[in-house]
């Protein structure tokens, strides 16, 4: 391997997204991975990196989720199981400086720190909630369609909800934020929750945050997701109504 190409892996970040035959810790079915690199002038890019592998996950896959991904038991006999096949997808030669997935809070359920080696993880969702708050919606799927990113090869995005073309749209995502912002701004967002752009609920439904009463904002700051109370938080502390340490609410729980 020549100096320029391991530079150019060094300056890496891997997009992942899983398939999953249910809601256990080990219940993963598929994992697909779309690398995205920085070239020598400083752009990040979409490269030939991508795949995708089935796994076994040691159970049957239920109907509710082969009605998503359409992954039945039969294709996954004779995969490996998660923690075989994890580290050589999650911690590829030359390294990566981050893990990336669309809502990341559910890859990492299952990519604890010792299948990673401890990577640094970016949340496209939140980033995309920061950069993009002007979209009506911020699902993968949506967010290809309302952005409609650059070089997408549309048959390679497809199917939806498996593996390898969810994490190849989702790098179309990546490639753009970090071309607008810098990679320390993306994993600083991911670490907290989302700051979503609208109310979600209540009398001040689908306005921004500063148009919502002090009442409404102080009712939603005790709500019981953990984004909402961000969001509402953040603006009593922009008006000065909210004293304290910041942030009030826990940065990003752990999930490992």
């Amino acid at each position: 391997m020549n100096a320029d190409l391991l530079a150019m892996i060094h300056e890496r970040i891997r997009v992942i997204d899983l398939e999953t035959a249910g809601g256990g810790p080990q219940d993963v079915c598929e994992i697909g991975w779309q690398d995205v690199v920085r070239d020598a002038g400083g752009r990040w890019l979409i490269n030939e990196e991508r795949g995708s592998l089935f796994v076994d996950p040691g159970r049957a896959i239920s109907a509710d989720t082969m009605a998503v991904h359409h992954i039945r038991d039969i294709d996954v006999v004779g995969a490996p199981f998660w923690k075989q096949i994890a580290p050589s997808v999650l911690r590829p030669e030359g390294g990566v400086v981050a893990l990336a997935a669309h809502r990341a809070g559910f890859e990492m359920r299952y990519c604890s720190a010792s299948l990673t080696g401890g990577a640094r993880w970016i949340c496209t969702w939140k980033c995309a909630l920061r950069l993009w708050p002007h979209l009506p919606r911020f699902s993968n799927q949506m967010l290809r369609y309302q952005r409609m990113p650059e070089g997408l090869i549309h048959e390679l995005g497809l199917p939806a909800h498996r593996a390898m073309p969810d994490a190849y749209v989702t790098a179309h995502h990546l490639r753009d934020m970090l071309n607008e912002v810098s990679l320390d701004q993306l994993l600083l967002w991911s670490s907290e929750p989302g700051l979503l752009p609208r109310v979600p609920s209540g009398p001040a439904r689908g306005k921004s945050w500063d148009q919502a009463p002090e009442a409404a904002l102080r009712n939603l700051a005790l709500d019981r997701d953990i984004d909402i109370r961000f969001s509402a938080e953040t603006e009593l502390r922009r008006r000065g109504e909210l004293l304290g340490p910041e942030p009030l609410t826990p940065v990003q729980p752990s999930l490992l």
